[in-house]
């Protein structure tokens, strides 16, 4: 793999570092974790294909470590880079704001030039809303592992497939 790609996530269940892992894994080689508690704005600026990866803790709010990482998103230049998400949520316990993490960071890193990549179908999900649709889909995977855990290894595959097209790798 020519391209290097950054994953940087923030968990507080270990769920998504769990989902984390199976992407790196499903990658092969060239996939570096960061995890956001320990991240640095700099620590961006090596990977031209970054994917975010973010669970919606409480009501539709940002995971800690990303919550506190947040301001430093408007200090990183992401023109050039393209950026896939991924988020963990409970569809059916908070179906009004299901991923919203990833679209508010979406939202942002956008802002600052990222082009997202990783779009991702909203079939087979049952959800009432989410800051994370753009014209009909989600910014990115969504897993849910309290209802649907049963689907995240396929549903990674299809997605990490469909990110090396869209990677160019």
């Amino acid at each position: 793999m020519s391209k290097k790609i950054g994953l940087f996530y923030g968990t507080q269940t270990g769920k998504t570092e769990s989902v984390a892992e199976i992407i790196r894994d499903e990658f092969g080689d060239g996939v570096t974790l960061h995890d956001m508690s320990q991240a640095e704005a700099a620590d961006f600026d090596e990977y031209q294909c970054v994917i975010v990866g973010c669970p919606t803790w409480n009501i539709g709010e940002l995971q800690s470590d990303w919550e506190g990482f947040f301001p430093e998103l408007d200090d990183i230049d992401f023109n050039g880079k393209m950026v896939a998400y991924f988020g963990t949520g409970d569809q059916m316990g908070y179906a009004d704001n299901f991923q919203d993490a990833i679209g508010i960071l979406e939202e942002k890193i956008s802002q600052r030039g990222g082009k997202t990549v990783g779009y991702w179908s909203t079939e087979g999900y049952d959800f009432n809303d989410s800051k994370a649709l753009r014209n009909g889909k989600f910014v990115g995977l969504a897993i849910d592992e309290d209802n649907q855990s049963d689907l995240t290894d396929e549903r990674i595959k299809a997605w990490v497939s469909q990110l090396k097209r869209e990677f160019g790798l």
